[in-house]
């Protein structure tokens, strides 16, 4: 078998395959996955913006995807969209040649590793980081539960990342009806220029994310929505569209993964900090952000039960006050901390 570099399984219980596989992809350039992927925390969005993919994540103007996870490190990503499956079968194979391990979008409906198979249809993400073709296989890894690294055929990966990832019924939720393409995805990073995980580096992170929330950034894009206030407004717009009988499952539901998961990494990130730097004060604002995180998982829940009307507008909001009143208290902790560092 030709394989790629040794690849090591990364999952974070509140995030998805997004982050997952540029984890997994960060590590074998040598980087610590926590430290690049937990280090921003903010609010940036484009009204409308969303797609149904379960690796979605809303990126800065001419950015790309990984530099917008990651906008403290000097990380880049590549999404590369070929003709055809052959194409992008032999792109894929030439990366593994090169040594390098490779993201590829997929749908879980024909993946036989995957609980969806043959019942699902979903827009995903794994890495693939091999291929034996005297076997007719290929190597994948999905940390995603049930966790999988291990050989499936070439002709099940390829049916997966042509499909074309229609909804059949309505088990098809959330990240169906946008076809797969064949799209695949590199990372690229700059070892020479990469900071120190100290307690400058450390400093300079948390009083840009602070900044970066409690000054909005004026745009000549209409529509983009950043700091608390942009947060703010995306969520009173969700609650008043509902309120006026409009479909919002969607755009909510994909949108508060994304902040679930980054501010689930960035609480960790904290607590790694204070572990590291022994700043006890930056576990404490730890707790305040992890606490935030977990609003976002009561969102996405009453998101899911806004199809079929199961919660109202009233609810909603609600959740969106309690989510903000502990945000602001978060940033507040966090101010505060600064002065320990």
């Amino acid at each position: 078998m030709t394989t790629a570099a040794a690849l090591t399984p990364w999952r974070h219980d509140l995030a998805g395959c997004l982050h997952a596989s540029m984890a997994s992809l960060l590590e074998a350039q040598g980087c610590d996955p926590l430290e690049v992927l937990g280090a921003a925390w903010k609010f940036h969005y484009r009204t409308g913006d969303v797609r149904r993919e379960e690796y979605y994540f809303p990126c800065e103007p001419d950015t790309s995807l990984l530099a917008s996870m990651a906008p403290h490190h000097p990380v880049r990503s590549t999404w590369h969209h070929p003709a055809t499956a052959d194409q992008g079968w032999a792109q894929v194979r030439a990366r593994i040649d090169a040594g390098r391990a490779v993201a590829v979008a997929v749908d879980n409906f024909e993946l036989s590793f995957r609980p969806a198979y043959r019942d699902v249809h979903a827009n995903h993400m794994v890495l693939v980081h091999g291929y034996d073709d005297q076997r007719g296989t290929v190597r994948v890894m999905d940390t995603v539960p049930p966790r999988f690294d291990g050989e499936i055929l070439q002709r099940e990966l390829a049916a997966s990342r042509d499909s074309g990832n229609s909804i059949a019924h309505d088990r098809d939720m959330f990240f169906t009806d946008a076809p797969i393409a064949n799209r695949w995805l590199e990372i690229e990073v700059d070892r020479d220029t990469f900071p120190a995980f100290d307690r400058t580096f450390v400093t300079q992170v948390i009083q840009a994310n602070l900044h970066a929330f409690q000054t909005p950034r004026r745009h000549s894009t209409e529509g983009v929505l950043d700091g608390l206030s942009g947060q703010r407004a995306f969520l009173d717009e969700m609650a008043q569209q509902y309120g006026a009988g409009q479909d919002i499952c969607d755009e909510l539901f994909v949108t508060a993964g994304v902040l679930l998961a980054t501010t689930a990494l960035h609480a960790d990130w904290l607590t790694h900090a204070a572990r590291r730097l022994e700043v006890p004060e930056l576990a404490e604002a730890a707790r305040r952000v992890e606490r935030t995180a977990h609003h976002w998982s009561a969102v996405r829940i009453l998101a899911a039960r806004t199809r079929g009307r199961h919660t109202t507008a009233e609810q909603l909001t609600r959740r969106f006050d309690a989510l903000m009143d502990d945000h602001r208290r978060a940033l507040r902790d966090l101010a505060a901390a600064l002065t320990a560092l």
